[in-house]
C-alpha cells in the first residue's frame, strides 16, 4: 500500500455496496487515465438480511459495517469530491436504509449514495466499455448482482437502452433454495421466474440487436472460471458450456456440498441462484456466447470521477429531457435561475455554501414548475413527487431527494416533512437554498412583464434582509404583496425574512 499512503489530489476511490459483496478500488489519476493501487472485496450478503417487510437485520448491518471499517483505512484524508460510495439493490429495498447509511457514513467519513437501477446500469456499462476495444457495433452487457440484474445495450461509450430487473444471485437463492436443498425442479422454477422477468425487455432488446455480448461481476466471472477449470471452455461462456455446468451443479444435493473448481467458497452458497438467472438470460435472449469483462460498477464510478463519462453532460441531458417532457416554461425557468444564482452569490460565504449547493439551486430553478403539467393546484407537490420517484440518469437517490425537497418547498408552506428523508447534516444548508429559490420565484411572479432589479441580500445567522431600490415596491404593489405573504410563510416555519 506504499503508493496509496501518499494521499494526494490525484487519488480517486470508488466503493460499491452491493447486495452480495462490498468492493473498493483505490486508484491514481494520470493524464485522463487511472492506475489501480488497491482493490478490496468482501462477501457481506446484505440482501440475505432483508426480511419480508424490507427491514435489514442488525446482523447484516454489522457485517457491512465491519467491512467498511477495513475499507476506511485506505480512504482517510482523501478529498471527498474524489470518493464515490454507491449502494445498490439491497439498500434500495431496505426500509431502514437510512439507519445503515448514517452508521456507515460515520465510519467512512464520506456520504453514501443510493442509486436507482438504471443509474447502476449506466455506470456498469461505463465500466465495461472502458475494458473493451473501442469498435463500432452494439454490445449487450449483462451484470448479475446479489439483488438485481442489469441489462444494457450500448455502442462504444454511449448506452442506448438501460434496464434493471429484480433478480439476483442472493435473492434467487433465498427465494428458490431457502433451505439450501438443490433439486432440478427448483432450478427449473428459478429459471422460469427469471425468464418471466426478462419478457419485460425481450422484445425491445432484440429489436435493437447487438453484435457482442459481455458479462460482468461475480456470478459471470465464477461461471467462466468454472468452465475454464473444468476444461469445458478456453475463453468466455457458451450455451453448451453453461449446460454442462448446470448438469454438474444439479448433481449436488445441497449448496454446502458445492465444490466447483474456479468457484470461490464464499461464492458457492449463492452460485445456484445466479446460475439459474444466467441460464434464463441465455435461453430467453437466445445467446450462443458471452465474454467476461473485469469492468463493472466500481470501475464505472471511477470513470465518472475522472470525468471521462461526461457525468455533468448526463445530468444536463436528464434535466433537458424532463423540461421538454413536462413542457416547462423555459424562459421563466431561466429568469428564476438567474435571480436565484445572483442571490446565492451574495450570501454563499456567510452561509458557508459551496458551489455544489449552487448547482442544486440551479437545477431546482430549472425544474420548479414541472408539476404544472399534472395540475396547477399543488403543482409544487406534484413536481416533487416526479423528481423523487423517476429514474433520473446521473443522479443518486439522495440527489433526487434534494431536488424533490427544493421543488416541494419553493412555494406555499415550508414543511419539515419535505426534508425529513434526508440525512441530518444536509437539511440546514438545503433549507437555506430553498429560501433563496423561494425569493427568486416570488420576485419573478410577473414572468418578465417588467424589468426586475437585483436586490441586495444580507444574512445574520438565519435572518434574511432583502433590500430593493427606493420606491420600487411602491411602483410594483403585486410583488410587494407577494413578499409580505412570503414573510408570513417563512415566519410560520420559524424563519425571519425582512424586506425594505
Amino acid at each position: 500500500m506504499s503508493d496509496a499512503t501518499n494521499a494526494g489530489s490525484d487519488l480517486i476511490a470508488a466503493v460499491d455496496l452491493g447486495s452480495n459483496s462490498f468492493h473498493m478500488v483505490l486508484a491514481r489519476e494520470f493524464q485522463g487515465e487511472f492506475r489501480v493501487l488497491e482493490k478490496r472485496g468482501q462477501k457481506v450478503q446484505l440482501a440475505a438480511g432483508l426480511d419480508e417487510q424490507g427491514i435489514l437485520s442488525e446482523e447484516a448491518q454489522q457485517r457491512g459495517l465491519d467491512c467498511l471499517r477495513e475499507f476506511s483505512q485506505f480512504l482517510q484524508g482523501m478529498d471527498g469530491s474524489r470518493v464515490s460510495v454507491l449502494a445498490t439493490n439491497a439498500l434500495r429495498a431496505a426500509r431502514n436504509r437510512q439507519q445503515f447509511i448514517d452508521r456507515a457514513g460515520q465510519i467512512l467519513g464520506y456520504p453514501i449514495e443510493v442509486i436507482a437501477g438504471r443509474e447502476e446500469a449506466r455506470l456498469i456499462y461505463l465500466g465495461v466499455a472502458h475494458t473493451q476495444a473501442d469498435d463500432a457495433g452494439k454490445r449487450l452487457v449483462v451484470d448479475i448482482g446479489g439483488g438485481s440484474t442489469e441489462f444494457i445495450i450500448g455502442e462504444r461509450f454511449e448506452p442506448l437502452a438501460l434496464e434493471s430487473l429484480h433478480m439476483g444471485c442472493v435473492s434467487y437463492t433465498k427465494q428458490f433454495f431457502p433451505d439450501g436443498v438443490i433439486t432440478e425442479s427448483r432450478f427449473n422454477e428459478a429459471v422460469a421466474a427469471a425468464s418471466q422477468e426478462l419478457q419485460a425487455i425481450q422484445q425491445q432488446y432484440q429489436q435493437l440487436g447487438w453484435h457482442q455480448v459481455v458479462g460482468s461481476s461475480g456470478t459471470i466471472r465464477a461461471v467462466e472460471q468454472a468452465l475454464l477449470e473444468n476444461g469445458w471452455e478456453t475463453e468466455g461462456i457458451s450455451a453448451a458450456g453453461l449446460e454442462k455446468l448446470t448438469r454438474q451443479m444439479l448433481s449436488y444435493a445441497h449448496v454446502d456440498e458445492v465444490s466447483l473448481p474456479g468457484v470461490k467458497p464464499e461464492r458457492r452458497q449463492v452460485f445456484i441462484g445466479g446460475l439459474a438467472i444466467l441460464q434464463a438470460v441465455f435461453q430467453t435472449l437466445k445467446l450462443s456466447r458471452m465474454q467476461y469483462s473485469d469492468g463493472a460498477l466500481r470501475e464505472g464510478a471511477l470513470w465518472d470521477l475522472v470525468g471521462r463519462s461526461g457525468h455533468e453532460n448526463v445530468r444536463e441531458r436528464t434535466l433537458q429531457a424532463l423540461s421538454e417532457r413536462f413542457h416547462t416554461d423555459t424562459a421563466q425557468a431561466q429568469r428564476v435561475e438567474e435571480m436565484a444564482l445572483q442571490l446565492f452569490q451574495q450570501v454563499r460565504h456567510d452561509w458557508q455554501l459551496d458551489q455544489n449547493w449552487g448547482e442544486w439551486l440551479k437545477r431546482a430553478a430549472r425544474l420548479h414548475e414541472i408539476g404544472l403539467s399534472i395540475a396547477h393546484s399543488g403543482f409544487h407537490k406534484h413536481g416533487g413527487y416526479l423528481l423523487e420517484h423517476a429514474d433520473l440518469l446521473g443522479f443518486t437517490k439522495q440527489g433526487q431527494a434534494k431536488l424533490a425537497a427544493l421543488v416541494r418547498s419553493h412555494r406555499r408552506k415550508i414543511l419539515p416533512e419535505y426534508f425529513a428523508g434526508l440525512p441530518e447534516p444536509v437539511r440546514p444548508p438545503l433549507l437555506r437554498v430553498a429560501r433563496l429559490l423561494r425569493l427568486a420565484v416570488v420576485l419573478n411572479h410577473s414572468r418578465g412583464a417588467h424589468a426586475l432589479p437585483v436586490p441586495q441580500l444580507q444574512v445574520d445567522g438565519d435572518t434574511l434582509q432583502l433590500t430593493l431600490p427606493a420606491g420600487w415596491l411602491a411602483e410594483h404593489p403585486l410583488t410587494a404583496r407577494d413578499l409580505q405573504d412570503e414573510i408570513k410563510l417563512q415566519k410560520q416555519a420559524g424563519l425571519v425574512l425582512l424586506v425594505s
